[in-house]
């Protein structure tokens, strides 16, 4: 039996939540390649220090994302292990970079305000620091896996509907367009790879401990002029970014 990995409870995140979460990383870093099938409920059940039923709401929770199969007589087979891909590069756009790896993608608009530029954000921007920005709070997912969360903030002066438009529209690359910008760039990217907060384990349904890959970003019009700022937040288990040059 393998050795008992260890589940926090009293967290506020549901047990069969952060063995799902286990279990997803295992089988995107080939822990069950040898037999394409998740062990038995009882060894998960084992592994874990809880009952079958909690292991069997996880492995419902995956199946329901289209990662595992149960079979009739076999088992729990595994239907898909690899991350989705992420292309980073001049032009970088969430939905053709996931085309062809998902069947579904969705963006939900948490949150939009108007906010004063914070040093980092002005420098970022070229803009005085003060200077009114529109901050949009964003999640995307891909077949209805939570797998970026996002802060974007957009100059309010040149783009003062960014957010009805990006709440009509759903993309941002539609909402520049809708403000007469036709074309953009990335100007430049920067990740690091942290521990997720209480906040991002809640909005990318991940287990205490999991870890988010953090890129800052600038996008900038074809004259060079910056036209956004973001911080998006990946989940490691679910995504891999790939530079392109």
């Amino acid at each position: 039996m393998a050795a008992r990995r260890a589940i926090e409870r009293q967290t506020g995140v549901a047990l069969w939540r952060q063995i799902a979460d286990r279990i997803r990383l295992a089988i995107s870093n080939g822990d069950y390649d040898a037999t394409d099938m998740v062990p038995p409920e009882t060894a998960l059940a084992a592994e874990f220090g809880v009952n079958r039923h909690t292991v069997r709401s996880a492995l419902a929770a995956l199946a329901e994302e289209g990662l595992v199969r149960a079979v009739q007589g076999r088992g729990t087979m595994i239907e898909r292990k690899e991350r989705v891909s992420y292309p980073i590069s001049r032009r970088t756009r969430f939905s053709q970079g996931l085309a062809r790896q998902v069947k579904e993608i969705g963006t939900k608009l948490l949150g939009h305000r108007q906010v004063p530029a914070s040093g980092e954000v002005a420098a970022a921007l070229g803009l005085a620091p003060g200077s009114p920005l529109v901050e949009l709070r964003t999640v995307s997912s891909g077949d209805g896996r939570p797998l970026s969360a996002s802060f974007s903030y957009f100059p309010s002066e040149r783009f003062p509907k960014m957010a009805e438009h990006y709440a009509r529209l759903g993309s941002v690359t539609k909402a520049f367009a809708a403000q007469g910008l036709d074309d953009y760039v990335r100007a430049w990217t920067e990740i690091v790879a942290r521990h997720a907060d209480a906040e991002e384990l809640a909005l990318l349904k991940l287990s205490p401990g999991a870890i988010v890959m953090e890129a800052q970003s600038v996008n900038a019009d074809l004259d060079g002029r910056p036209v956004e700022y973001s911080r998006t937040r990946f989940a490691a288990d679910r995504m891999k970014l790939r530079i392109e040059t």
